[in-house]
């Protein structure tokens, strides 16, 4: 008889399919940080208010089971010169939210380039957003990810260096 309070499931992350049982109401970051050892996503606030556990995907506070099939990028699988401006711009500090504010820092300039606009756009024309980000731009998209250290300017400096 299977257990109806669990299911197998099969995720596609950095590159790599795992398959895996878990219980029907484990988040995708319980399953990725205890499961699969992927530790860069962090449990911060465990509301998915903080931005800490942003992997690529639509947020850390989905069920495993929501995740069935889908490709999900933590920092580990990153291969993008965000990286090497957050070292060099010192936009980790601790460290400890770098990974959410990486993965999404990839989405917003990502969405960017596909034109989505943020609150601090103006008139969009119908072409879109700008095309070049300005420190405002990159405030408000990036406004869902907090950092105890403070290290918005330099993380700001960073996602701005590798849109030039």
């Amino acid at each position: 008889m299977t257990d109806p309070t669990s299911s197998t499931i099969s995720l596609r992350v950095d590159e790599v399919t795992h398959e895996l049982t878990v219980d029907n109401r484990r988040t995708l970051l319980d399953a990725l940080r205890e499961d699969l050892d992927r530790t860069g996503p962090k449990k911060g606030c465990d509301h998915g208010q903080c931005g800490a556990c942003t992997v690529l995907l639509d947020g850390c506070l989905t069920l495993a089971v929501a995740a069935e099939g889908a490709e999900v990028t933590t920092v580990a699988g990153l291969d993008h010169p965000l990286q090497a401006a957050f070292v060099a711009h010192d936009g980790f500090q601790c460290g400890y939210c770098t990974s959410g504010q990486l993965c999404s820092a990839v989405a917003m300039l990502a969405e960017h380039a596909a034109g989505w606009p943020s609150a601090v756009s103006g008139d969009v024309s119908p072409d879109g957003p700008p095309a070049t980000l300005d420190a405002a731009e990159v405030r408000e998209r990036m406004s869902g990810n907090l950092c105890r250290c403070g290290a918005y300017p330099s993380i700001v400096r960073a996602v701005l260096e590798v849109t030039r």
